[in-house]
């Protein structure tokens, strides 16, 4: 993220300027469109599809009660609308935590470009990966994800997900398509552009993935033990751009990183290369939203595998060039204190030679007779 520089002047209407300066502002209002369709009755029903969970099915328990009826949600087309509706939204909260928050402590601090950027950075999504991680974990915690674990494919597939768990998809999907718009908001720069564009990419392949496959069960606890280790992550980088010496949370974060990964790949083949497969229903079945075959557990596989293996490798390098940096640290710390020994030798010698070379009176009076 570029430094946004506050000026006096005003840009011309709809110049790039105008728009990176005033997009909160901008969508705020197509927001409030939405918003405002809900209270008329010609545009109630059009203003629903975008703010409101779509696709709600009402199942029945204890004899057919309807006090006890139990609301579900499933997946279709309408959904793009809602997520593009919570996109809106994200930008404005974006805008809002970065200018009321991050911007100010950024005055306090006088980072470096370089540290500015990575510091705007780490804040914004260490905000969300800590509000995802227990929102998540609280839909673990009521749906007894946890207590039972034969239920991440037991009764495949799971079409029918309660309001959090489908909200919390829809979120998820509006944040990380935001994140594409935010690149030009935040005037990144062109070098730092292909590494978000793949962060973004891997992010909402996988996401949609879980919610398009029914895979929405074992998606969940994957986000959350994700987003819990890059919580970290990135709390550990805030710590340290404040006082360098504090780097214990980057040896935390690298034992928890790879405990992740392993625990990850654990339960991915655990619920697709043995649970799914030895599920009663099998066969492709798009009507039912039955994907369990042969070829897409296998393509789920591979595609996790990878990301994993991608990950690992950004993983090492990372801590390869940190132990680089520390020890050009120290051997700069070093130097100093060798130099100045070396010229207290030096002046010692000299000292020593000047004494010995220089004569006394005694001697150039003996010379001289």
């Amino acid at each position: 993220m570029g430094i946004r520089k506050k000026t006096n002047k005003n840009p011309p209407v709809l110049s790039h300027e105008f728009v990176i300066q005033n997009h909160a502002d901008i969508v705020s209002c197509i927001a409030m469109v939405f918003l405002l369709g809900l209270m008329f009755e010609i545009t109630s029903k059009v203003a629903v599809l975008f703010i409101t969970v779509q696709y709600n099915v009402t199942i029945p328990a204890n004899g057919g009660l309807e006090e006890t009826a139990m609301n579900y949600f499933h997946y279709g087309l309408k959904d793009v609308a809602t997520v593009f509706f919570y996109m809106l939204v994200a930008i404005i909260m974006h805008a809002i935590i970065q200018e009321y928050v991050l911007d100010k402590i950024n005055r306090k601090m006088h980072f470096s470009k370089t540290k500015h950027s990575k510091f705007n950075e780490s804040g914004q999504l260490s905000g969300l990966y800590l509000f995802s991680c227990l929102w998540g974990a609280s839909i673990l915690v009521s749906e007894n994800l946890l207590s039972n674990p034969v239920s991440l494919w037991d009764g495949y597939p799971h079409t029918l997900m309660p309001f959090q768990l489908k909200f919390y998809y829809i979120c998820q999907l509006g944040y990380w398509l935001h994140a594409i718009p935010e690149l030009y908001f935040q005037k990144v720069k062109k070098e730092d552009i292909p590494r978000q564009l793949v962060y973004i990419s891997l992010y909402l392949a996988h996401i949609a993935g879980a919610y398009i496959l029914n895979l929405n069960r074992l998606g969940l606890v994957l986000l959350v033990l994700h987003y819990f280790v890059e919580f970290l992550f990135h709390v550990s980088r805030l710590i340290y751009f404040s006082n360098e010496d504090r780097q214990t949370g980057f040896t935390v974060w690298a034992v928890l990183f790879v405990l992740g990964r392993l625990l990850t790949l654990s339960l991915s083949v655990l619920t697709v290369g043995f649970g799914l497969a030895g599920a009663e229903k099998q066969g492709l079945n798009l009507a039912e939203g039955n994907f369990n075959v042969l070829f897409v557990r296998v393509t789920v596989l591979a595609a996790i595998c990878t990301t994993q293996a991608f990950m690992m490798w950004k993983f090492i390098n990372f801590q390869l060039r940190r132990w680089r940096e520390h020890a050009q640290t120290q051997a700069l710390k070093k130097k100093p204190s060798s130099s100045k020994s070396k010229s207290k030798k030096a002046n010692g010698v000299n000292g020593s030679v000047g004494a010995s070379g220089a004569d006394s009176p005694r001697s150039r009076k003996e010379k001289s007779s």
